[in-house]
């Protein structure tokens, strides 16, 4: 059981805590409980000692009245049954009904007041009853541990005060984080739009269409400086270089921009050379059709309003997509004959 009267001679706390050993993991006497293995103050082993011997240990009640001892059985079994409340109340009841154990009494209801389990734990409860003991009962065999108990209680105060001050400088720092983030991001926002000016000034046709298949790139590239980067998707079967008609692979290798059809399928659309030498001898050694028709184009028509959601898959038969607003760019830069290297 939680906690007893005790008689003068069977029960002696003190000289348990001074030989006892007890690990926190035993079960209370009489409650089916188990403490866990961390002390529930999570601080020092000292404290998690005392409780766990205090709340381990039996007392007898050989010298109690009945009515007394009965109402121990009953604290003792609400406490078993986590009515810490209740129980609270009927060691409230024993502060008048057993004058001669107060003492113990206050120090079961300090200890309850502490204990992990209760969501309604006081520490300030607690040191009241301890500080009881300690001022209305010097001869008492639980002053000492009252002291040791008050001691352990304003270190955990003292501690978890520092850590709620440490948090809340955490939460002023994330708070500052959280303001240059959003800084950034609307500075990024600005650069966006400068750069999307300045290319939609750019009249200069580009050099070369760089395709990177793995990273889902196409990069637009002018003396040998990338201006302008987008995301893309590709044939259902991406991995690998296109080998034969309706395998819906992307072809891996060096091309060029051969036509441009506005009126395609597919809003808007540039012929990529496809198949090259290297590819009709492979599809030739295979026995099979290596297939055609490779274009970089636009969004299917009437599915514009998909916008960048598109890239989220690979969705061709092999062709290399964008929005119908990118292609349009890519349009007005890319000449027919331009170069294009598709890399794996």
């Amino acid at each position: 059981m939680l906690c007893t009267a005790r008689t003068t001679k069977t029960f002696g706390i003190g000289r348990v805590l001074r030989s006892s050993t007890i690990s926190s993991t035993h079960t209370l006497a009489g409650t089916g409980k188990r403490l866990n293995g961390t002390f529930w103050f999570q601080r020092p082993f000292f404290l998690s000692t005392v409780l766990a011997v205090f709340l381990i240990s039996g007392c007898s009640h050989d010298s109690l009245k009945p009515t007394v001892e009965s109402v121990y059985q009953k604290a003792n079994t609400l406490f078993a049954q986590g009515d810490y409340a209740a129980a609270l109340g009927q060691y409230e009841k024993l502060l008048a009904k057993a004058p001669k154990t107060v003492d113990r009494v206050l120090f079961e209801i300090g200890i309850i007041y502490t204990y992990p389990e209760n969501n309604r734990k006081d520490y300030g409860r607690a040191l009241e009853y301890f500080r009881k003991i300690i001022d209305e009962h010097p001869k008492s065999a639980y002053r000492r541990d009252s002291q040791m108990m008050m001691l352990q209680i304003q270190n955990v105060i003292t501690k978890d005060n520092l850590i709620a001050e440490q948090r809340t400088q955490l939460d002023a720092y994330r708070r500052q984080i959280d303001a240059r983030e959003n800084e950034i991001i609307a500075l990024r926002q600005r650069v966006g739009t400068l750069e999307q000016k300045v290319f939609e000034l750019w009249t200069e046709p580009v050099d070369k269409v760089l395709i990177e298949k793995k990273e889902r790139r196409l990069t637009l590239i002018s003396n040998g400086e990338a201006i302008k980067i987008y995301k893309i998707s590709l044939g259902g079967n991406p991995v690998g270089p296109k080998e034969r008609q309706g395998d819906q692979k992307t072809p891996e290798g060096t091309y060029t921009i051969v036509s441009r059809n506005r009126h395609s399928d597919y809003h808007l659309s540039l012929r990529i050379s496809y198949p090259n030498e290297k590819d009709v001898k492979r599809a030739k050694e295979l026995g099979v059709s290596p297939g055609g028709d490779i274009m970089i184009h636009g969004m299917k028509n009437g599915c514009s309003w998909l916008g960048g959601v598109h890239t989220e898959i690979d969705w061709t038969n092999g062709c290399i997509a964008m929005t119908d607003k990118e292609i349009e760019e890519v349009s007005r830069l890319v000449h027919n004959g331009t170069l294009v290297e598709i890399k794996p």
